[in-house]
């Protein structure tokens, strides 16, 4: 039997936004029938083309507003509706950090069943542009010149781009200035369809407290025409580099970086610094992008442990070892544990790059290795959790829920996966005290989220 359903595709309807998604979309219902529409604002009246409808729910395009929200501003960037790098420019700021305390005390109650948990105001930044240090952004042709940008919202059409509004202004600087001396010394685009051409990719990493810049040029070949006098033009024009490297990815595939990666010249890392700690940042380590928002979400994660100088602590899923290295500061001794053999090697350099001893780092999957801790007699006082955005391994939190760490602290780039997460804490013996959000990545929907748990006496 077919379902009947409220709306049809193509239909013009009138409506009124009640929420936003995760994503970003106004939520409007008719009959109970959600309808999800871009650019659009809790509160506001409009008139909406139905464009798509499943079962459940039903997507729109907005073709007029009637009564526009008092937090929607004119978006600054001029192809914020092409670009889908950011999804809440239409949203001041003050709305946007409203709405993302809002997206995580629902789904906190939704997955998690946490009623009364305490949801902290959003952390934001003062001044909430130019925050990003990393820019990675394809390239194409157009006219037979090669082109820089991000792609299209749900598509893999390049739209071009001169600046991007929440990257460092000498990113957008470094790519433009590559791209111009690649055209001019004849290198071609890669082109997905014909896989054919040379440079698929140009990636700019500045140091916010150093200054330093690193250039990656992301390749199809190894070899890349004219790359004595690309080199050498570059290094004129942007005396701040001190580091080019190429790395070659000859394959047909959506994933940015290929196995082999060469300095073509200068230094293999570049430098920063978050707080006093001191990093050492190459060509694929993962680093921060908000390297000023990160000392607050750190701060607060030291905060939440409370630390006394007497602790062992674990710091599952460590990375390049960013919050391990905080937490030794205040801790007798951290153990940090990451898959990525490359991520443990950038992390003991930069324990010895700091003088840092009272620290350990393991490769391995937290779920396996911190077991063959706990046997061998190493118990957390306090255990740190900085999962990917699938949350939590199950191993993982058997664990937690076995080894009874005092307090667990968890930092989560995914409000849904830590709310159910949290459910699993809770019902193995934790109480979760207090949640603090903190904005990484403003303009966008994306929400970090610190999270203090104490054992239930």
């Amino acid at each position: 039997m077919k379902i009947q359903l409220p709306v049809q595709k193509n239909d013009y309807i009138d409506v009124t936004f009640v929420d936003l998604t995760h994503d970003g979309n106004g939520v409007a219902k008719v009959d109970g029938y959600p309808i999800f529409v871009p650019n659009t604002l809790p509160g506001e009246k409009a008139k909406v083309k139905v464009i798509k409808v499943n079962k459940g729910y039903g997507f729109g395009r907005l073709i007029e507003l009637y009564e526009a929200s008092p937090y929607r501003v004119e978006p600054d960037c001029p192809i914020y509706k092409e670009c889908g790098g950011c999804q809440l420019q239409h949203l001041s700021y003050s709305g946007q950090l409203k709405a993302k305390r809002k997206q995580v005390q629902d789904v906190l109650q939704r997955i998690g069943k946490l009623e009364d948990v305490v949801v902290h105001p959003v952390l934001g930044m003062e001044d909430p542009w130019r925050y990003r240090n990393k820019a990675q952004v394809p390239v194409g042709e157009r006219e037979g010149g090669l082109i820089v940008g991000f792609y299209q919202n749900r598509s893999h059409d390049i739209i071009n781009m001169e600046a991007c509004l929440i990257q460092q202004e000498k990113n957008d600087v470094v790519v433009q200035t590559v791209k111009e001396i690649c055209d001019r010394y004849g290198v071609r685009a890669y082109n997905e369809q014909t896989h054919k051409g040379t440079l698929r990719h140009i990636m700019a990493r500045y140091g916010m407290k150093t200054g330093e810049i690193m250039i990656v040029l992301i390749t199809r070949t190894a070899e890349l025409p004219n790359k004595k006098s690309i080199i050498e033009e570059i290094i004129a024009k942007l005396p701040d580099v001190k580091s080019i490297v190429q790395n070659i990815n000859p394959k047909r595939t959506n994933v940015i970086f290929g196995d082999e990666t060469k300095v073509l010249w200068g230094e293999e890392v570049i430098y920063d610094y978050i707080g006093n700690i001191k990093f050492a940042i190459s060509a694929r380590s993962f680093y921060q992008v908000n390297p000023e928002q990160t000392k607050v979400l750190y701060d607060q994660a030291l905060k939440y442990a409370n630390l006394t100088g007497e602790e062992t602590v674990i710091d599952a899923y460590c990375g390049i070892g960013t919050i391990s290295l905080f937490l030794t500061e205040k801790a007798k001794k951290v153990y940090g544990v990451e898959i990525v053999p490359e991520a443990i090697e950038d992390a003991k350099r930069n324990a010895e790059l700091n003088g840092i001893s009272n620290v350990e780092f393991a490769v391995g999957e937290a779920e396996k290795v911190i077991p063959k801790w706990y046997e061998d007699g190493i118990i957390a006082d306090v255990l740190v959790v900085d999962p990917p955005r699938k949350g939590c391994d199950e191993t993982l939190l058997q664990t937690i829920i076995d080894m009874k760490p005092k307090k667990v602290v968890y930092v989560s780039c995914n409000p849904a996966t830590l709310a159910r997460d949290l459910r699993v804490l809770e019902d193995g013996g934790y109480r979760t005290v207090e949640v603090q959000p903190v904005d990484m990545f403003p303009q966008t929907t994306h929400v970090e989220v610190i999270v203090k748990l104490v054992l239930k006496v």
